[in-house]
């Protein structure tokens, strides 16, 4: 059931979004009750989602250290460099900027090991390096926004909210995954409440985009030029990191299922640890949550794109033919 989930998940968050906005047209009170379930619906999201990652396996992540340099350097070089220089010399308004940046500076540690598996990666090097992932963006992230956005902007939107929504739903959910993960190490029912939430970050991810489009269709009047802007940048960004996974991959020497995991992490960007930061800026730059939900939109798709060109055209395997 979660596999199939996980294969279909795409057009899952597809028709939810459709049904937010159906909703939010033909029901703008209703819609109006489920804004105030999109916070505890993404605590339990981060925190469900965050149980399916190693965080006691770190140690494990590094023993590759030509794939780990490789992640790295991509993740978190490379690609905010390329995404900060890009952003920066488009036109594009400033809340505009502020939701590219903040769905495509730091990567993906969920799903992406899902698509790795499916499209014929090494999933066991995904599993042991989303930890470092994890735990590097966290740091990082704020960094590139005072980078790339400047001082301004940083100490503009820094908040009570903002530092709010960043302690309860990043922190608090990173630390209860990390003591169920502990409970599981030593108890058999905490095992399997690990287990089941596997199956919980889609049907929860799509409940919060259904939300998430019910409450803010009434604000995408005049968007559409905009997404299509937008939808250029995720569509071109998908094929340049497509085209880094692989040059890493052979500068680092890396083989076919190695170098695949870093296309796939390249490819996916973490949408749901930005999403509760974007939805605390003020209401002038509430099109960052409308981008940043946009661009996942259009990475899913990407991503089954990906399952066939990666394996079979981009990085193929003589073993495999």
């Amino acid at each position: 059931m979660r596999e199939r989930m996980e294969r279909h998940q795409a057009w899952i968050y597809l028709a939810c979004i459709l049904a937010g906005l159906a909703l939010g047209l033909w029901r703008p009170t209703l819609a109006a009750m489920l804004e105030p379930l999109l916070w505890p619906l993404l605590g339990g999201l981060l925190y469900a989602t965050f149980t399916q990652i190693p965080l006691l396996q770190v140690r494990r992540g590094v023993r590759d250290w030509r794939f780990i340099a490789a992640l790295l350097l991509g993740n978190f070089v490379l690609i905010p460099l390329l995404v900060g220089v890009a952003t920066s010399l488009l036109p594009l308004s400033a809340a505009v900027q502020a939701g590219v940046l903040l769905v495509l500076l730091v990567p993906c540690t969920d799903w992406f090991i899902s698509f790795t598996h499916l499209g014929r990666g090494d999933a066991g090097r995904a599993i042991a390096a989303a930890p470092l992932l994890l735990l590097g963006q966290i740091v990082a992230l704020p960094a590139y926004l005072w980078l790339f956005l400047g001082p301004g902007w940083f100490q503009m939107v820094l908040s009570t909210q903002l530092l709010g929504a960043f302690a309860g739903l990043i922190l608090t959910p990173l630390a209860l995954a990390w003591l169920t993960e502990r409970l599981a190490k030593r108890r058999a029912g905490a095992k399997r409440l690990v287990e089941g939430l596997g199956a919980l970050p889609v049907p929860l991810l799509a409940l919060v985009v259904l939300a998430i489009a019910a409450s803010q269709v009434t604000g995408l009047g005049g968007l559409g030029s905009i997404l299509l802007q937008v939808l250029a940048i995720f569509l071109a960004y998908l094929l340049l990191a497509a085209l880094l996974g692989r040059l890493l991959g052979r500068g680092f020497g890396l083989a076919p299922g190695p170098a695949r995991t870093l296309t796939f992490s390249f490819g996916t960007r973490n949408s749901f640890v930005v999403l509760p930061i974007a939805l605390t800026l003020p209401e002038a730059w509430q099109i960052a949550v409308v981008v940043i939900v946009f661009q996942s939109l259009v990475e899913l798709f990407g991503m089954v794109a990906y399952l066939r060109w990666v394996p079979r055209w981009l990085i193929p395997s003589p073993s495999e033919t």
